[in-house]
C-alpha cells in the first residue's frame, strides 16, 4: 500500500456502503476519517482497516449538528489535507402520506438533506482555500422520482440533489469536483433483504442480480475520484444489470 498524505472524510460510515467506501480509499493509501451515529459501532471497521495496514480515525457524529460537522472536517483537514469528502447518509423510510408525521418528515429532511448541506458547505470552505478537492454525495432512486410512501425520503433526496447540483456549478470553476451518485436499486444489506422478503415473499431473493453489493458502490466512487478535470461527471446512475428501469 502506497501511503498518501491526504485524508478522506466519510460521513455516514455505516456497516455497508459507508464501510466499503472507507475500506476502498484506505486500501489506496488514504487516511480515513469515519463518522457515524454511535461511533462505537465503527470498531469492526477500524479493526479491519488497521489489520490491512491502513489508517482510520473513527468518531461519533451527528451530522445534523453544525458544530459537530465543522469539528469533524476540520480535524480531518488538520491531520492531512482533506482530498475527498463523501456524504453517505440515507434516512430511507416508507410511510403512507397520512401516517407521515411532522416529526418523521422533519427528521428525514434533517438527516438526508440539511446535514448534506452542512457537510458540503464546510468541505467546500476547506477545499476552496487550497483550490482543489472532491465532494461526493450518495443519492437514490428517490432523488429523481417520488414513490408511494416515500414523500419524506424523496423530498429530502430531491433537496440533496439540488444542493449538490448548485455546488457543482459554483465550485467546478474553482477546481472542486462535486458529484452526485444515484444508486438506482436496492443495496445488498440485511435490512433490504428482510424488507423484500416481507413485501414479496420467500422467493424475493432468488435472483441475486437485483441487489447491488456495497463494494460496487465504493468502486464507483473510486472511479469518480480518478476522473481528470477535463471530463468530470456531475451525476452518475448505477444499477445492477438485472434491474429494470
Amino acid at each position: 500500500m502506497k501511503k498518501r498524505n491526504k485524508t478522506v472524510a466519510v460521513i455516514g460510515a455505516g456497516d455497508y456502503i459507508g464501510g466499503e467506501i472507507a475500506k476502498k480509499f484506505a486500501a489506496e493509501g488514504f487516511t480515513i476519517f469515519a463518522g457515524r451515529r454511535n461511533g462505537d459501532k465503527l470498531a469492526p471497521l477500524v479493526k479491519e482497516i488497521e489489520a490491512a495496514g491502513g489508517e482510520i480515525h473513527a468518531r461519533s457524529l451527528d451530522a445534523r449538528k453544525e458544530e459537530e460537522i465543522i469539528s469533524f472536517l476540520n480535524d480531518a483537514d488538520k491531520h492531512a489535507p482533506m482530498e475527498v469528502c463523501i456524504f453517505n447518509i440515507g434516512a430511507n423510510v416508507n410511510f403512507p402520506i397520512l401516517d407521515t408525521t411532522e416529526r418523521v418528515f422533519r427528521k428525514v429532511w434533517e438527516m438526508a438533506c440539511y446535514s448534506g448541506f452542512l457537510a458540503g458547505r464546510e468541505a467546500a470552505r476547506l477545499m476552496t482555500a487550497r483550490g482543489e478537492g472532491k465532494i461526493f454525495f450518495t443519492g437514490a432512486t428517490a432523488s429523481l422520482r417520488g414513490g408511494t410512501g416515500y414523500a419524506a425520503f424523496a423530498s429530502a433526496k430531491f433537496g440533496l440533489r439540488a444542493v449538490a447540483q448548485a455546488m457543482a456549478r459554483e465550485l467546478g470553476p474553482k477546481n472542486i469536483h462535486v458529484a452526485h451518485l444515484i444508486i438506482d436499486s436496492g443495496v445488498d444489506t440485511e435490512w433490504v433483504r428482510q424488507r423484500r422478503i416481507e413485501a414479496l415473499g420467500p422467493n424475493a431473493l432468488d435472483n441475486p442480480d437485483l441487489l447491488m453489493p456495497p463494494a460496487s458502490v465504493a468502486t464507483s466512487y473510486w472511479q469518480l475520484y480518478q476522473q481528470p478535470k477535463t471530463a468530470w461527471t456531475f451525476e452518475l446512475e448505477i444499477r445492477p444489470f438485472g434491474e429494470k428501469w
